[in-house]
């Protein structure tokens, strides 16, 4: 293992949806634990492997792992009722989660009623909405941030019950000022039922856990949705509520940058969103349908179809500065394979000037200015060496290297674990 003992990072570099889960499998054979840093059970992250595919949300991906620590970091919000659900799909299995996940006691509560809130929120805000999973992620970071939150922690305190009815009662008022109805009751009882499987787990202070950790062996941290979505670097106000770029690495597991090392950034050939927000290479016509169809664009928790459009390398720039990505790896190839022609965002019109950076206002009209490469129009699909692979392909992987300035290390070419080529 090179880099010794440094946690290594796995991102996503567009607006989620990369394919992190399978490079998390991929990569989570040589490391002995993986580390989710931030986010909650609305990031879908698929793993397929012996011809089955696992949907797993708040755990780690490197459960299905022999041997593996899997670490649940202070930055997650976690919702008790979905992680027992997901640990009865791992149980069934025949992996024993109590024996491979940790916790963070710093860790936040998703309660029922901040599911409520997120349901209450979209709809007082009409056209305006963000496109939330409704998962009660953001209202749930709403209070941590405001200091009125829940922790993993607290299930241990003798008063939990009185908390717990403190911060309800709160999200009472705000649901009635919001003029939502709803049945306040309605999933407590399954809630408190999953609070006590929580209490069969290994509960942890992460910080020391991780530096303790690194004193020894290395760890892999998985980020959840995309740096696009980064609360304070994504296209705000359409993202989500947590740092999903790199400094959240450092506060979501108490980790120093110093104890960063490889960056793995991870993007698919082409680019796709779910819910609101800016696009600029959104396609609206049949080859955007293509690309959906091909490439099975529906979310892995809710299904929903994701909007597409041609890989935008404006923007893949950004994100790999701002993350300082040492290793790309490219997903979905293998979607483009039969396409005459393939476009590469490479500028932006913004206001009639040409631009190389991504601005500020969201709202702003952008322009994608493209390059045009011709398509390799081969099967990628069972190529599983570099030197096999067409000089098309090879040129557009190139062009693509050159303008970001980062080697695209691991390309994948199909869902499957094996469908992999190490550069």
């Amino acid at each position: 293992m090179s880099n010794s003992n440094k946690i290594d990072v796995v991102l996503g570099l567009q607006w989620g949806d990369e394919g992190k889960g399978k490079i998390v499998d991929v990569l989570a054979g040589r490391y002995p634990a993986v580390a989710r840093f931030q986010g909650g059970p609305n990031a879908g992250h698929s793993l397929q492997f012996d011809g089955k595919t696992f949907v797993v949300r708040s755990i780690p991906s490197g459960i299905f792992r022999d041997k593996s620590t899997n670490i649940i970091g202070n930055g997650v919000v976690l919702d008790p009722v979905t992680f027992k659900e997901e640990c009865a799909n791992v149980k069934s299995m025949g992996i024993d989660p109590q024996q491979k996940i940790l916790i963070s006691k710093k860790a936040h509560l998703i309660l029922p009623t901040h599911r409520l809130l997120d349901a209450a929120n979209e709809a007082a805000a009409g056209k305006g909405k963000i496109g939330s999973t409704l998962k009660g992620i953001g209202p749930t970071y709403t209070d941590k941030t405001s200091r009125h939150g829940l922790r993993v922690g607290d299930i241990l305190a003798p008063d939990f019950k009185d908390r717990f009815k403190k911060l309800k009662q709160r999200h009472l008022q705000q649901l009635k000022d919001l003029n939502f109805e709803c049945d306040p009751d309605k999933d407590e009882a399954a809630w408190m039922e999953a609070v006590e499987f929580l209490k069969t787990f290994k509960l942890i202070d992460c910080e020391y856990f991780v530096n303790n950790w690194l004193n020894d062996k290395p760890l892999l941290a998985e980020g959840a949705q995309g740096s696009l979505l980064d609360v304070d670097y994504g296209s705000y106000p359409f993202v989500t509520s947590s740092s999903t770029t790199i400094g959240g690495v450092c506060t979501g597991l108490g980790a120093a940058p110093s104890k960063i090392g490889h960056v793995f950034g991870i993007f698919k050939a082409y680019c796709t969103r779910v819910g609101s927000g800016p696009f600029p290479t959104e396609l609206f016509d049949e080859t955007g349908e293509r690309l959906r169809q091909i490439g099975h664009e529906f979310g892995a928790v809710t299904g929903r179809p994701r909007r597409t459009g041609w890989l935008d390398l404006v923007a893949l720039k950004y994100t790999c500065m701002i993350d300082g990505v040492t290793d790309l790896i490219m997903m979905k190839s293998d979607c483009l394979d039969a396409f005459e022609q393939i476009k590469v965002c490479t500028k932006y019109k913004v206001n009639g000037e040409l631009t190389d950076q991504v601005p500020f206002d969201t709202a702003a009209e952008v322009e994608p200015v493209y390059t045009t490469f011709k398509g390799w129009n081969t099967d990628l699909t069972g190529v599983r060496e570099e030197c096999k692979l067409p000089k098309e392909f090879k040129d557009y992987i190139r062009y693509m290297e050159e303008f970001i300035g980062v080697p695209i290390k691991i390309i994948s070419l199909g869902p499957d674990r094996n469908a992999t080529i190490e550069r």
